[in-house]
């Protein structure tokens, strides 16, 4: 037998291994942290996730959009802030926790009300959302392992829309 068809066979007897393994076939995902925020989950890539604080100032900026609440310094970087609730057009709230993401290119804070989880979100149960002006910046949505469903922010319109 020459060398090519032990190869060939080889790898048909692989294939045939693994078809019977009774290993589920890997499933693409992606890391998600989930944050809560006026009583609905969310999920940003953990990706662009650079940090998260509890112990911040924030310093009060004029002449900025209503839900920029200021700056903070994170380790002598001057980082804006956003509130989430202001950007979607809630009620505002003292807030308890910062994520500070990378967005563009950027590193920008968003205040929520409380970090959850990291979750591997699998790519294809992303579902898209009919958005509407005030969910401009969801881009998708899936169903938690626990019955919950958590609408994927896209920080990036959230800073330019």
């Amino acid at each position: 037998m020459s060398q090519a068809e032990e190869m060939l066979f080889a790898t048909e007897d692989q294939q045939e291994a693994d078809r019977y393994s009774g290993q589920p076939a890997e499933i693409a995902s992606e890391k998600y942290l989930i944050f809560s925020s006026d009583g609905l989950m969310y999920g940003i890539k953990a990706e662009i996730v650079k940090d998260i604080t509890t112990d911040y100032t924030i310093t009060y900026l004029p002449q900025v959009p209503p839900f920029v609440r200021g700056v903070i310094n994170l380790r002598g970087q001057i980082v804006p802030i956003i509130d989430i609730r202001l950007r979607l057009g809630k009620e505002p709230r003292d807030n308890f926790c910062c994520i500070v993401v990378d967005a563009d290119g950027s590193e920008v804070g968003i205040l929520v009300d409380m970090v959850e989880q990291m979750v591997d979100v699998p790519l294809n149960a992303i579902l898209p959302v009919p958005t509407s002006k005030s969910q401009a910046v969801v881009t998708g949505m899936w169903t938690l392992p626990n019955g919950n469903t958590m609408l994927e922010l896209d920080c990036e319109l959230m800073l330019h829309g």
